[in-house]
C-alpha cells in the first residue's frame, strides 16, 4: 500500500468508506485517535462527534464532515443490474467505468459503474444521466439479495490514495472532506494547553444538507466557528484563483453565506504576522457546514478556512501536502489567538 508522505494517517481516514448517513467507519477511526486527547467526547443522536477540551470563554468551534458523496441502490433488475441514487453532487459522466464497493464494511462486494450508453466502438453515443447508469457486479438479482444487496444498500467509489509524482501532491477518493478531519484530530493532538472552551466537531451528513453541523450548533452554542473544508482549485483554468501550493483557503463568501468579517479580518491579520500564505474565495456556487453553523439561535460569527483541491465532487481529487500542513499551522495559532467576540 502506498503511503501518503509524512502523514500516514491522512490515508487511513482518506480510504475509508463513509457516504453521507453512513459514517461509522470513519467515526470509529476518529474516536481511537482522539479518546485520550480530549476532556469529553459525545456522540449525537444524528452520528456527529462532539469533542470537548475544557476551559473558559470565549467558546470556539471547528467542524469538518466525516461523509463523502456516494450512491444508494434504488432499484435491481432480475439481470442484477443495480441502479443507484445520488448522495451529493456530481456530473454523472465521471462515474463510468469507476470501481465500486457495494454494501457494508465486512459484507461488501466489488462492482463496476457502467452504462449501455456507450457503444462498441467506445463513442458516447448521448452524455448518459445517472438513470442509465447502473452497477455490474456480475451476480443475479437472486444471488445480491442473498449477499445482503437490497434497496437502501450504499455504494461508494473504491480508489486508495497515495502521493502522485510529485510526492508533495496527494490523490484519493474522499479529500473531502477527510482532510478537514485529519486537521481537526491534528489539532487536538497538538493543543495541549489552552484557556478557551474548544469543540472540535465532526459532522455527518454536510453533503446532503450540512445536517449534523445543525445539531451540533445549536447543543454547542459557540461564541464564534470555523468549518474546516475543501474548496475547489481551479489552477488549470485561464482565470484561476486558487492554486495548489499557495496556502490555506478563507472564504469570504460562498452561494449561501457571507463570512464574519471580524472573524475574517483577525485570520487575515495572524497570517500575515505568521507569514503563511492564504488564498481569499469569493465563490457563487456551494457552501459548507459554518452556513448553518451561522444561523444557529441568535446568530454564530462564522467563516471558512480550508485547503484547495483539484477535481473536487470526482471519484479522485489532488491536494498539496503543503497546504493542509499550512492549515494546520494558521488555525492553531488562531486557536492560541482567538479574536475578541465578533458581534455586531
Amino acid at each position: 500500500m502506498s503511503i501518503i508522505k509524512g502523514i500516514p494517517l491522512l490515508q487511513k481516514f482518506i480510504d475509508a468508506y463513509g457516504v453521507s448517513g453512513n459514517e461509522e467507519e470513519v467515526r470509529d477511526l476518529i474516536v481511537k485517535q482522539i479518546k485520550n486527547q480530549v476532556d469529553e467526547i459525545t456522540i449525537d443522536n444524528m452520528g456527529s462527534i462532539t469533542a470537548h477540551k475544557k476551559g473558559t470563554q470565549p467558546v470556539l468551534m471547528l467542524a469538518a464532515h466525516m461523509d463523502e458523496i456516494g450512491l444508494m441502490v434504488k432499484k435491481i433488475d432480475n439481470s442484477g443490474r443495480i441502479y443507484c441514487s445520488p448522495i451529493g453532487g456530481f456530473d454523472p459522466t465521471i462515474l463510468i467505468g469507476q470501481r465500486v464497493h457495494v454494501g457494508k464494511k465486512g459484507s461488501h462486494i466489488h462492482g463496476v459503474l457502467t452504462t449501455d450508453k456507450i457503444s462498441t466502438d467506445l463513442d458516447m453515443i448521448e452524455k448518459p444521466t445517472l438513470d442509465d447508469i447502473y452497477v455490474d457486479t456480475g451476480l443475479s438479482k437472486s444471488q445480491l439479495e442473498k449477499k445482503g444487496i437490497t434497496i437502501g444498500s450504499y455504494v461508494s467509489i473504491e480508489v486508495k490514495s497515495g502521493n502522485l509524482g510529485n510526492e508533495d501532491y496527494i490523490q484519493g477518493k474522499a479529500l473531502d472532506d477527510r482532510i478537514g478531519c485529519f486537521i481537526l484530530v491534528e489539532l487536538i493532538k497538538e493543543l495541549k494547553k489552552i484557556k478557551n472552551e474548544l469543540y472540535f466537531v465532526f459532522t455527518v451528513q454536510e453533503e446532503v444538507g450540512l445536517y449534523g453541523a445543525k445539531t451540533t450548533a445549536y447543543e454547542i452554542s459557540p461564541d464564534w466557528a470555523i468549518a474546516v473544508d475543501v474548496t475547489n482549485a481551479d489552477d488549470r483554468s485561464p482565470d484561476s484563483s486558487k492554486f495548489l501550493g499557495s496556502g490555506p483557503t478563507v472564504t469570504i463568501k460562498d452561494a449561501d453565506m457571507i463570512a464574519n468579517k471580524c472573524v475574517n479580518e483577525h485570520i487575515i491579520k495572524l497570517s500575515k504576522k505568521l507569514k503563511i500564505p492564504i488564498q481569499l474565495e469569493v465563490s457563487d456556487i456551494g457552501t459548507t457546514d459554518a452556513f448553518n453553523i451561522s444561523l444557529s439561535k441568535g446568530g454564530v460569527p462564522s467563516t471558512v478556512v480550508g485547503v484547495a483541491i483539484r477535481n473536487i465532487h470526482t471519484s479522485v481529487g489532488i491536494a498539496h501536502r503543503k497546504d493542509i500542513l499550512n492549515c494546520i499551522k494558521l488555525l492553531k495559532a488562531l486557536i492560541k489567538n482567538p479574536p475578541d467576540l465578533c458581534n455586531i
